[in-house]
């Protein structure tokens, strides 16, 4: 262990069992960056045709603002303008610098001099996940929050209970009211999240509802638009062709924090019984939450459990699965997209929902059965074979996706460019 890794470990320890500690650090550190990202570009002149793009803190490439970001690369209307992604390891996205035959995209290493200077510089933040206590945008930049998924789970100033290891409920809101107080745009797929959304970071009781653009999620247009086609290519890239996949996505557990490491997940599925009933036809791609630190070895299940947490598109693995199994994760409201059989394996349900954050939707709502132990999750993707959406499933799909026809890309950057 680095004595980095050892300092961070102390500081969390200590900022678990202690608030006042928790604020005062996270305060001065804060002003600190905050100070740093302004002299490492005081003079810097706003460029009103660069465009910065970041996903989960600098995790990957996907999401809205890659389908955003690609959309703008071939659409003429946004032919002078040129683009900078932030990561956290750069030098794995090459590939985006080398395909793009025009030259207007350039990367960035996440919470460097050089990633200052690209959001100080740019017009335009487009990401998917709240900007950095740190990070705010001068006079005259537009930061478009696109977030990541219409929530099941309760978020910022909804949550009445929190069990969340590194956060009070005062400290959750208070990161909500800063974005709220950051971001020119919010993206929503649909009216119920329009009014989640709404509550969540407070924009109702401050007059900011405005700021919620309801045009559907730019990262679905890809669920939409793929062929059948298509989607057996991508079944032979990830070997999975001549088997029935399922996707388990579970999500994270805010109280399962490991101090110097950060959320880790520990997975309550017997994947030896999964073998033994499911191992000769289907094959398993396991999804964790991006806030999950911890790896999973699966080896011994040779290809029938594959780890796919680190895969760079969620997209990929949906339009090749034939089955979506998840827990409190948001996902299943992207994946109704494709028409598919989702089950919901809640083996804590009543913990999560009382003790943790609590639900936007009534669990008679969702499209799919919900088990609680492995034989009835067994029984429920066996079943799944012919299966077919009845109308439940269907009236779901339009109340939650009504406007995923392919085009949010479009309308959305209309938006916030023509504005």
């Amino acid at each position: 262990m680095s004595i980095t890794t050892k300092f961070k470990k102390v500081v969390f320890d200590i900022a678990k069992k202690n608030k006042t500690f928790r604020v005062v650090f996270r305060t001065s550190r804060d002003n600190a960056y905050r100070a740093k990202m302004v002299l490492d570009d005081p003079f810097g002149k706003l460029d009103d045709r660069l465009v910065y793009f970041r996903t989960f803190s600098g995790r990957g490439y996907s999401d809205s603002p890659k389908a955003m970001y690609e959309y703008m690369l071939t659409a003429p209307e946004y032919k002078d303008f040129r683009f900078v992604w932030c990561f956290k390891e750069p030098e794995k996205y090459d590939y985006l610098v080398k395909n793009d035959k025009s030259g207007r995209t350039s990367l960035v290493k996440f919470r460097t001099r050089a990633d200052n200077k690209a959001l100080r510089k740019a017009k335009y933040w487009i990401t998917n996940y709240r900007m950095l206590n740190h990070q705010y945008p001068r006079k005259g930049q537009i930061y478009l929050q696109c977030w990541h998924g219409t929530p099941l789970k309760r978020l910022g100033y909804d949550i009445a209970e929190s069990d969340n290891a590194m956060n009070s409920l005062a400290e959750i809101r208070e990161k909500y009211r800063t974005d709220a107080e950051k971001f020119a745009y919010m993206l929503s797929p649909s009216p119920f999240a329009t009014d989640k959304f709404a509550t969540a970071w407070n924009l109702r009781e401050t007059g900011q509802e405005y700021k919620i653009i309801e045009e559907g999620y730019p990262r679905n247009d890809r669920l939409i638009t793929t062929t059948a086609e298509e989607r057996e290519v991508l079944r032979k890239k990830l070997g999975v062709d001549g088997k029935k996949v399922i996707l388990y996505a579970p999500t994270w557990r805010d109280n399962q924090h490991t101090s110097g490491q950060g959320y880790t997940y520990k997975t309550e599925v017997d994947f030896d019984k999964l073998h033994r009933e499911l191992g000769d036809e289907y094959v398993i791609l396991f999804r964790a939450h991006y806030l999950v630190a911890n790896s999973f070895d699966f080896a011994r299940y040779g290809d029938f459990v594959r780890d796919v947490s680190s895969y760079g598109d969620i997209n990929d693995l949906y339009i090749a699965s034939d089955i979506l199994v998840t827990d409190y994760s948001s996902v299943f409201f992207d994946y109704s997209n494709l028409v598919r059989p989702i089950v919901f394996y809640m083996y804590d349900l009543e913990h999560y929902a009382n003790e943790m954050r609590g639900f936007y939707l009534s669990l008679d709502e969702l499209p799919g059965p919900i088990v609680k132990t492995e034989d009835a999750l067994i029984t429920e993707i066996k079943a799944a074979d012919g299966w077919k959406p009845d109308d439940k499933y269907m009236e779901f799909k339009e109340r939650f996706n009504p406007y995923e026809d392919g085009n949010s890309s479009k309308r959305v950057l209309a938006r916030i460019i023509k504005d």
